[in-house]
């Protein structure tokens, strides 16, 4: 196998390859762009027009989607796996992965639409070097341009896989990409409202692309993600790696459609959430129950029917989301 297959082995040793740009036996071209980041090319012959950009590791504890990249790679390298689109691997927080920690100083994941040039510190430049590659990588006119950016949560989930779709004011959410998430074994997109500040926004937001947070189960630690069923996901990227992807005008029967009601923020010390430390994401809530209060005057009532909770964490720093009320929203 090509040596630049071992992306993951180099991301967590530290170490620099000493080829930039390696060629398999099919002529697809490896190229490595810095720590964590390898371009992968097809022959022009086989090119299908699609820019594929697919990133893991933004959180360094979250290790199941980093073993599949790294599976999908080394079978790119070996031969075995011969893509059609171009393809741009990204390890998001090299020094977190190496660490098993979700991040060492600051959250890279609160970092993107220019988040990080208000902060100082190696995570903040992680993110600004993050936007420059995926800037970089979308720069190609008149090609397709999809983002996953593969998580896992902190915490059980009542639906284990899920998306978040970006929002920007006059776009609309396509159909044909929702069809592909419930292929790849998504079970619910959440529909945001607003501008946000992680990687997928600003890919979706700034480039132009259509870009996701994907949701793939709990964090595990590398070598125990047995109970992490990413089968579906596998064949969904590998279909669109190889440019094989089957109907997408299948009915969306089996995706939950959500929507943010409220984000409930921290913003001082004395903010206290009202849920038990294991409640599981899109837990359903109660009209009327008192959810959190940061100071006597600031208290979250649920008042809206059906609501539920998702990403429930009082530990964030002052000024960041500390949970997300979402609501069912029926399909157009």
């Amino acid at each position: 196998m090509l040596a630049l297959g071992k992306l993951l082995e180099l991301t967590l040793a530290g170490h620099e390859p000493a080829q930039k740009i390696q060629l398999t036996t099919g002529g697809v071209c490896l190229r490595w762009l810095g720590e964590g980041a390898l371009e992968v090319r097809p022959s022009a012959a086989t090119d299908s027009g699609l820019d594929l950009l697919l990133s893991a590791g933004v959180h360094g504890n979250e290790t199941a989607p980093i073993e599949l990249l790294d599976s999908l790679l080394q079978a790119i390298a070996r031969g075995q796996l011969v893509p059609r689109a171009r393809i741009l691997f990204l390890f998001g927080n090299p020094e977190a992965m190496r660490r098993g920690a979700r991040y060492i100083e600051r959250d890279v994941n609160r970092l993107f639409n220019g988040r990080h040039t208000a902060v100082s510190g190696n995570e903040a430049l992680r993110a600004c070097e993050l936007e420059r590659l995926a800037t970089t990588f979308f720069s190609l006119p008149q090609r397709t341009r999809l983002h996953y950016d593969l998580h896992t949560a902190i915490r059980g989930s009542r639906i284990e896989q899920f998306a978040l779709y970006p929002w920007k004011q006059g776009r609309e959410y396509s159909r044909q990409e929702l069809v592909r998430l419930q292929a790849a074994g998504m079970r619910a997109v959440l529909l945001q409202n607003k501008p946000s500040i992680t990687f997928s926004a600003f890919t979706y937001e700034q480039l132009d692309a259509e870009a996701f947070t994907l949701e793939l189960g709990k964090a595990r630690p590398f070598g125990q993600n047995a109970e992490v069923d990413l089968s579906r996901l596998e064949t969904s990227l590998r279909q669109l790696i190889e440019g094989v992807e089957t109907d997408l005008e299948q009915p969306l029967d089996q995706l939950a459609l959500f929507s943010v009601s409220r984000e409930v923020i921290k913003h001082t010390d004395a903010f206290r959430l009202h849920l038990d430390d294991d409640i599981e994401n899109f837990t359903e809530l109660d009209q009327g129950y008192l959810l959190a209060e940061d100071d006597r005057q600031q208290r979250w009532v649920v008042e809206e029917q059906g609501a539920r909770i998702i990403f429930p964490n009082p530990k964030v720093a002052n000024g960041l989301r500390a949970g997300i009320l979402i609501v069912p929203t029926p399909q157009a």
